[in-house]
């Protein structure tokens, strides 16, 4: 159903302002008072990454007044086949800063505020107090749940996508709706996050650049709907993208009070964050793993017997550079996922050598170890990555 404007109109369009966005006013449905809300709004968008690229980019285009970027981030090489704000002279700059420098000239008299800031429990909400509505970017569970529930506590409209590799999922959160409108938060699609290292990340399974444009100029036009009162937005309902068959479809969301006892999304219809946990650690080689498991003591010993020419294997670590400087398992060589997935990544690997694979939590390195697989290597995967061995 259609839900009352989010923002109230701001002063009349100024002639060049009128001239600028002709296109909006010619329509029926937004106008110029469409506009003036338009201009008055302010938004928050958190992460200026693969979606809040695209949804930064059109919303200045459209018009909002003020917008907010959160990020604590700086742009690399890697973000820049989906995180089109940036560029590669941005490599090592801080997202905030290229994000708002591309915004101001698109749209030079958007009034932008920078926050280079990791959003925890303590800050979110007072961060967020002042904006019209949020739009979530971000690419972690833990700052997802947090940002859900200040926009639940301060009773502003959340703006939420998902994607993972080639699918997406979009919705509208509310915890305060006008009334006759039920109210929806993440809570009611997920009650609390997935176990830490569970999910793989954008960085372990990957993800197609183009549809995070899709998903993030999606996200910019519920934000438009919402701030103007135009159309139906996405309040209880779960958009649903297979890009590779180029399939939408929706689901309906009720609040978990609602809705009878014990049930849930039917599986086939779990967001894409949720993907299934790492597989039970085994010793055994299974029927659809074509490579082994290695506890974290087994390599200790195996590394010390290593250390004594008793045996000979390489150790490969498939996480990126930066992760790496934090902290590595002596022995291993650094060879980032990206990399070890091509045959110059793996040139100096032989393949009467056996070759034990780790990343952050396993998901990479699993990846990595079939590719490996399947070009003739024998490979291990550590069992729970570097983390289970810290843990030693």
């Amino acid at each position: 159903m259609p839900l009352p404007a989010v923002v109230a109109p701001g002063p009349p369009l100024t002639a060049q302002e009128a001239e600028r966005f002709a296109r909006h006013l010619f329509l029926p449905s937004l106008g110029e008072l469409g506009q003036r809300r338009l201009r008055a709004a302010k938004v928050a968008v958190i992460g200026v990454g693969g979606l809040g690229s695209p949804a930064l980019q059109y919303l200045a285009g459209a018009g909002v007044g003020t917008v907010g970027l959160f990020d604590d981030d700086v742009v690399e090489i890697s973000n820049l086949h989906r995180q089109v704000l940036h560029t590669v002279a941005d490599v090592g700059r801080p997202k905030v800063d290229s994000g708002a420098e591309h915004l101001l000239a698109l749209s030079p008299d958007l009034q932008i505020h920078r926050h280079r800031v990791r959003l925890e429990e303590d800050n979110t909400t007072p961060l967020l107090r002042g904006y019209d509505l949020v739009l979530d970017g971000t690419d972690n569970f833990t700052t997802r749940y947090v940002v859900n529930d200040a926009c639940a506590e301060l009773g502003i409209p959340l703006i939420w996508a998902s994607i993972f590799r080639t699918d997406a999922q979009v919705s509208v959160f509310w915890s305060r709706p006008p009334q006759g409108v039920e109210p929806r938060t993440l809570r009611d699609l997920f009650p609390a996050p997935p176990p830490p290292g569970s999910v793989p990340s954008c960085a372990e399974g990957g993800v197609l650049g183009a549809l995070c444009g899709q998903v993030g100029a999606l996200m910019a036009s519920e934000a438009i709907k919402l701030i103007t009162g135009t159309g139906q937005p996405l309040l209880g309902r779960v958009l649903i993208l297979d890009s590779l068959t180029a399939q939408w479809q929706q689901i309906p969301l009720r609040p978990r009070s609602a809705a009878p006892a014990g049930s849930r999304p039917t599986p086939q219809h779990r967001p894409v964050a949720t993907t299934a946990p790492d597989a039970p650690p085994t010793t055994e080689r299974s029927a659809v793993e074509p490579f082994t498991r290695v506890a974290p003591a087994d390599l200790q010993q195996r590394l010390q017997a290593r250390e004594a020419g008793e045996q000979d294997f390489v150790l490969l670590d498939v996480r990126e550079p930066s992760e790496h400087a934090e902290g590595v398992i002596p022995g291993a060589t650094l060879v980032p996922l990206a990399q070890a997935l091509t045959h110059n990544g793996r040139a100096g690997l032989e393949k009467d050598v056996p070759v034990i694979v780790y990343c952050a939590a396993g998901p990479r390195a699993e990846r990595a170890a079939r590719e490996l697989a399947g070009a003739g290597y024998t490979t291990s995967v550590l069992t729970g990555g570097i983390g289970a061995w810290r843990e030693l």
